[in-house]
């Protein structure tokens, strides 16, 4: 009785297995098919990524400057574990008030920027240096120039006004500010952005390879017919040119 029924799963299974042989097959046979369509649209998409990002995308540059944030004035030559993590903490705080009005509004009135407060924050960041006590501001601009410079001003304001608000801190220059990725761009990627543009084009023309043969109800072959109509096949009346026939 088990054997018995385990015959008949096996058989309930075996069906679903060749159409999913089929179907894989069906799948990669319009891929086959269309491959060369495929590969010229992912070219072209990729290509077109490129040369866009290239030519419309302005290009971004960064400055940066890095400091170190003491959790107190000392004189020791020894820190102990319990300072230095006071001080990791104390960045977070230091990172709100160097990204905060006080700061940048004061950066913006010395240097005569044509900005607002809200754009100029939205091109600054600040950020812990591998979870430690010492601090990176970066600056992203379209001009390198003009990044290194608000960055250089930025870390010449900043320090008093943190030693002013927080009490218990204080910060020291550790490199002063200079244009990052040595004066190339660090946005657009050309090369990300070229792989994107090709993968939505491959993705594109995908989807209206299938598209196409989904709705397309003509039978293609012998093959299609019976598989439809479930019918056996009697004969094929092959296809005849007009003019052979003419001549004949």
């Amino acid at each position: 009785m088990e054997e018995r029924i385990e015959q008949q799963r096996l058989q309930q299974q075996q069906p679903s297995q060749n159409e999913a042989e089929i179907d894989l097959r069906v799948v990669f046979g319009i891929i086959r098919k269309n491959l060369i369509l495929i590969v010229i649209v992912t070219v072209i998409f990729g290509i077109g990524a490129y040369f866009y990002s290239s030519f419309f995308i302005a290009k971004q540059y960064s400055a940066s400057a890095t400091i170190i944030v003491n959790n107190k004035a000392t004189d020791k030559a020894i820190i102990s574990t319990t300072e230095i993590n006071a001080a990791q903490d104390l960045a977070n705080v230091y990172s709100i008030i160097i990204k905060s009005d006080t700061v940048l509004q004061q950066v913006i009135d010395n240097l005569q920027l044509n900005m607002s407060y809200e754009s100029l924050n939205s091109k600054i960041s600040v950020s812990s240096v591998n979870s430690t006590q010492v601090m990176q501001i970066t600056m992203t601009h379209t001009n390198p120039e003009f990044a290194q410079k608000v960055v250089a001003e930025i870390v010449e304001v900043a320090p008093p006004i943190i030693a002013d608000k927080v009490e218990a801190g204080s910060v020291k220059v550790i490199s002063a500010s200079k244009i990052s990725n040595n004066g190339k761009p660090v946005s657009p990627s050309l090369k990300k952005n070229a792989l994107i543009g090709a993968l939505a084009g491959m993705v594109l023309v995908l989807l209206l390879v299938f598209l196409k043969e989904m709705t397309n109800n003509t039978f293609k072959n012998e093959d299609d017919i019976i598989n439809t109509l479930n019918v056996p096949l009697i004969g094929i009346i092959p296809e005849v040119d007009g003019k052979e026939f003419n001549q004949s």
